[in-house]
């Protein structure tokens, strides 16, 4: 695990782009195609927009997306799909593809059935992804199934998950928040050949200092990617404030 602390969240999100780029031309260059995974939420502004900057042949590559709030409409202010198609489908203009999680499909079950069909062969070049302040993967909260192989599930959000959304300004009231989101399982998103974090914000630190420095828990999720054998973690200062090592 690769931890760099850069000195402001410009610099972050550059190097975090950058990384995330050279993975995806090996790809390319490898496979003719990619695949990735990107993430949504306010640690990711100014990776994607850096991002969507890249030089890249966009038309041979698919996104996938990491979760989406259980009965959300794609146009609502907090929807994950609708930030992302704004943030970055639209800007990178010839995506080769967006395969998008519905969260307010009438069957959930049967939408969950086609997201696991349709990346169940995938070679994930690239996973994009954050850290909430609970030390969430994805909307894995604590305790996060470490064990299932399906690709993506219905979960269940703690408390401090749905405060951090309100406490972000996504949602008028704490009760607005979405009990239950479809969410990419642990497993699967370790499956990916590289996982580039990026955590902003003097409230990550304490699930920062967990997932990077503290025991391997299912109570501490993103703890997970001490397991994997290319993660790389950009922060800024506040954020690696309560680190014993920083990069």
């Amino acid at each position: 695990m690769k931890i760099v602390v850069h000195d402001d969240k410009a610099a972050m999100g550059r190097a975090a782009a950058a990384e995330g780029i050279a993975a995806i031309r090996e790809a390319l260059a490898r496979d003719g195609r990619a695949a990735i995974i990107v993430a949504t939420g306010m640690s990711q502004f100014e990776m994607l927009e850096e991002l969507v900057q890249a030089d890249l042949d966009w038309s041979r590559i698919t996104a996938y997306h990491l979760d989406e709030y259980v009965g959300l409409s794609r146009d609502h202010p907090a929807s994950f799909r609708g930030y992302l198609q704004t943030r970055f489908v639209e800007k990178v203009g010839a995506l080769g593809e967006f395969v998008a999680v519905d969260g307010d499909a009438p069957d959930l079950q049967a939408e969950i059935a086609r997201l696991n069909a349709r990346i169940a062969a995938e070679d994930i070049a690239v996973c994009f992804a954050g850290v909430g302040e609970n030390c969430h993967l994805a909307f894995n909260d604590p305790p996060a199934d470490f064990d299932t192989d399906a690709p993506y599930l219905v979960v269940d959000l703690d408390a401090a998950c749905r405060q951090q959304q309100y406490g972000e300004g996504w949602f008028p009231t704490l009760e607005d928040v979405p009990a239950q989101a479809i969410s990419m399982s642990i497993r699967q998103i370790l499956k990916a050949r590289k996982i580039i974090l990026t955590v902003p914000d003097a409230r990550k630190a304490k699930a920062a200092k967990a997932a990077l420095e503290g025991p391997v828990t299912n109570t501490a999720p993103a703890s997970i990617l001490q397991t994997h054998g290319d993660v790389s973690v950009h922060m800024d200062p506040p954020a690696a404030s309560l680190l014993d090592a920083r990069g």
